[in-house]
């Protein structure tokens, strides 16, 4: 990256004389001026910053920033010189550059992603909005990208304005070293502000000063004392507030819940559907508490059976705009974190009173279908139902009944196994995406302590349940859009919708498949989900299976909430909802009061309520995800900690700018081998090509490659694994290094868990 002469003129604050002339210039669009008035509306004083004005001006001009007419005023470029600032979400790399991902709609768009250098960023911090001065390319420390180049001149909007970290407390002030890995700085904590706080605890820092230019560090003040690092409780709890995510239930929501009366009336009663007579049972974890669905089996006269899928009716007990219903909207989903459920519902609801336990009768939302062997359906109804649970299966038991066709209901268990099989069939003959990863979980002691790693096992009796949820939300989905069929507008709905994935990221897989030698035709849009299936089974049991399919899965979008009826690839549904778990979700718990309202008669809800609420519900979620693999990440670390020293198989599963990461194959913790680490060589990342490449000895590494590693050190407070590579100069042996990938890598993957979320969901 060239370097800027003029740039160490500074004004007051920390904001340099160049990041000040821009701002000037984009809030001044309509009259030029000339230097001298520049020079007062800037109110410049010292003589050099006079000086560096010219420079910087007519180096502006050259950037197309700013433009220069034949008289010699300066004025903003507007159209005949681009918009010159971009607006976009910083990713904060590493302290020595970032990524500003573009989210203007207006205006010049960078075609790419714009490299920032690390002395640009400017005070932003990782995930804040910000605006950006676009440079002409200079072949600098980008080189090799498809980035453009530019400096960080405005903070627009910040992500957060509070951290967690681990304080250490001198004399005179404090220190906050946050958890966060793309935070690269520590928090300045005044002695008077630090709450009690002693060296080595966890806590929430609030900012009260942000960064600038000069003073890297923000300043803070000590909100909330965890608990000493390195515990359980305490780092479990820290995880949920480095993502703003709540613990605790404030005491008025609590109360208005413990205030529900259990007993329905029989007014109430009168109003619903009496299943209560009818075989109904539910099939969930062994450790589950809160049953938010179940089953219901009936045989018909003309052979064909009744089944249907049974919904706690959470709308029946929490009001819109109550307590109760903010509290439940403000979270939007229950957090799983490797040790325990945070639920979105006080567990007076959650776990009593919406809870579909055996033996008790329930207040319930349901589909019912009358169905034939083959699975077709010949009649469907909405409604609410009450129900009498008859039996609480695990998945375990229900499994053994199918395998053994011995214990409670075994005749029932294998109609619905073998209905179950037929519509997921279906489903892969019109395009179902059938990636599954492999995963696993921790089985812990009393106190959290990970005793060992085992892998989940999904057998016919999940996938049953998994089916008819599916069948459910899309029939659910189905009959909102259908009700106005033909009409301009359809009814507004809570949709949870999918799209295709990315061509280009396609291309790069289907170019990265080539070197196991799997080919994968990925160009036809009407074939994508079929050949990306073919691929599936092609490597299922090789060495390269978690790593072809986890790259598949990232080229795919995020399953997102949208009022849009629009299509969910991975599950090759027209329209889809969610519907089955308003216990853990609240865009169900929407679902079930439009779906309620129109078959009441209602009119098309307001749209712009629901918008919002699919947009917070889908940050939320996210969020969601983020601290369920923080966790999971801080109990591989902690397992891990016993391995020091010890030599794994592992698969190179990223490359990065400093290392390279690799997935233990036994234990299938993550860790990473630095590049300082590696001495038999100076290695360069090659990031277009997923790999790092030693500048002497041209020795490969590549992502998906096989290697011998030894856990060389742990740090559970940053939730790292250090390995060392063991040389060994046949990693690459055999394999074909001709392709060309693409950078990027979204990390986002496809949400399975689109079906049914159990206490230890998938990611």
């Amino acid at each position: 990256m060239r370097k800027n002469t003029t740039e160490q003129s500074d004004t007051k604050g920390g904001e340099s004389l160049k990041s000040k002339i821009i701002k000037f210039f984009n809030n001044s669009r309509k009259n030029p001026f000339s230097y001298k008035e520049l020079i007062k509306k800037l109110h410049l004083v010292r003589d050099k910053d006079k000086k560096a004005l010219k420079d910087l001006l007519e180096e502006l001009v050259l950037e197309s920033a700013i433009a220069k007419d034949k008289s010699g005023l300066y004025s903003y470029a507007g159209s005949s010189g681009g918009e010159n600032l971009i607006t976009g979400r910083l990713d904060f790399v590493n302290p020595r550059f970032g990524y500003v991902i573009p989210i203007t709609e207006g205006g010049e768009k960078a075609e790419h992603d714009i490299w920032i250098s690390g002395n640009k960023i400017g005070g932003a911090l990782d995930g804040d909005i910000v605006r950006v001065a676009l440079y002409k390319r200079s072949g600098g420390g980008n080189k090799g990208t498809k980035s453009a180049e530019g400096e960080i001149v405005e903070v627009v909007e910040r992500k957060r304005t509070s951290f967690v970290g681990r304080i250490e407390v001198s004399a005179r002030h404090a220190f906050v070293i946050p958890d966060g890995r793309k935070m690269h700085v520590d928090i300045f904590v005044p002695k008077e502000f630090i709450n009690g706080a002693k060296t080595g605890e966890k806590v929430l820092v609030d900012i009260t000063n942000w960064p600038t230019r000069e003073e890297k560090s923000p300043t803070g003040k000590v909100t909330e004392v965890l608990g000493m690092a390195g515990e359980n409780e305490t780092e479990m709890h820290a995880i949920l507030a480095e993502f703003g995510l709540p613990y605790e239930f404030p005491e008025t929501v609590l109360k208005a819940a413990e205030a529900i009366k259990a007993e329905t009336s029989e007014a109430e009663i009168k109003k619903r559907r009496d299943m209560r007579d009818t075989l109904t049972f539910t099939i969930d974890p062994e450790d589950a508490k809160d049953f938010d669905d179940a089953l219901s089996f009936k045989y018909l006269d003309n052979g064909n059976w009744e089944i249907g899928i049974h919904i706690a009716d959470v709308s029946h007990y929490i009001e819109p705009g109550d307590i109760l219903d903010k509290e439940a909207y403000r979270r939007a989903t229950s957090v799983y974190l490797v040790d325990r459920c945070v639920p979105m519902l006080p567990e007076r609801l959650s776990n009593e009173l919406c809870s579909l336990r055996p033996n008790e009768d329930k207040l319930t939302f349901s589909a019912i279908f009358e169905i034939d062997a083959d699975s077709k359906i010949h009649t469907e109804w909405f409604g609410r139902t009450i129900i009498h649970s008859n039996r609480r299966f695990s998945y375990e038991q229900a499994q053994e009944v199918l395998e053994t066709l011995q214990g409670d209901l075994p005749k029932e268990l294998t109609i619905l196994n073998t209905l179950a099989k037929k519509m997921r069939d279906q489903r892969f003959k019109e395009g179902a995406i059938s990636f599954e990863t492999v995963e696993v979980k921790f089985r812990l002691d009393s106190t959290g302590k990970p005793l060992e790693v085992v892998p989940k096992v999904r057998k016919d009796a999940h996938k049953l349940i998994e089916e008819f949820m599916l069948l459910a939300n899309k029939r659910v989905a189905e009959f909102v859009f259908n009700l106005k069929k033909g009409g301009k507008e359809s009814n507004t709905m809570v949709y949870r919708t999918h799209d295709a994935p990315n061509p280009e990221k396609l291309a790069a897989l289907s170019t990265f498949a080539k070197r196991f030698g799997h080919k994968v035709e990925l160009d036809d849009e009407h074939t994508i989900a079929k050949n990306l299936n073919k691929l599936s089974d092609e490597v299922e049991g090789k060495p390269e299976q978690n790593v072809l399919q986890s790259l598949a899965i990232r080229t795919m979008s995020k399953a997102i909430y949208s009022i849009e009826p629009d299509m969910h690839f991975g599950l090759a549904f027209k329209h889809y909802s969610h519907f089955t778990s308003p216990i853990r979700r609240y865009p169900d718990v929407m679902a079930h009061r439009l779906l309620q309202h129109y078959l009441d008669g209602g009119k098309s809800a307001d749209k712009d309520y629901y918008i919002d609420a699919c947009e917070h519900s889908s940050a939320q979620e996210k969020l969601a995800a983020e601290a369920e693999r923080s966790s999971i990440k801080f109990k591989q670390v902690e397992f891990m900690q016993s391995s020091i020293g010890k030599e794994f198989a592992g698969i190179v599963s990223g490359v990065t700018e400093f290392g390279m990461f690799v997935e233990l194959v036994e234990t299938k913790c993550e860790g990473m081998v630095r590049l300082a680490d590696l001495e038999d060589d100076f290695y360069e990342v090659d990031m277009d090509n997923y790999r790092i490449v030693g500048k002497k000895n041209k020795r490969m590494i590549t992502l998906g490659d096989s290697v011998q590693v030894i856990v060389k050190s742990t740090n559970l407070e940053r939730r790292t694994i250090d390995l060392e590579l063991v040389n060994n100069s046949d990693t690459n042996k055999g394999v074909n290094r001709d392709r060309d990938l693409d950078r990027d890598v979204n990390r986002d993957a496809l949400d399975f868990s689109d079906v049914r979320p159990s206490p230890k969901r998938k990611r």
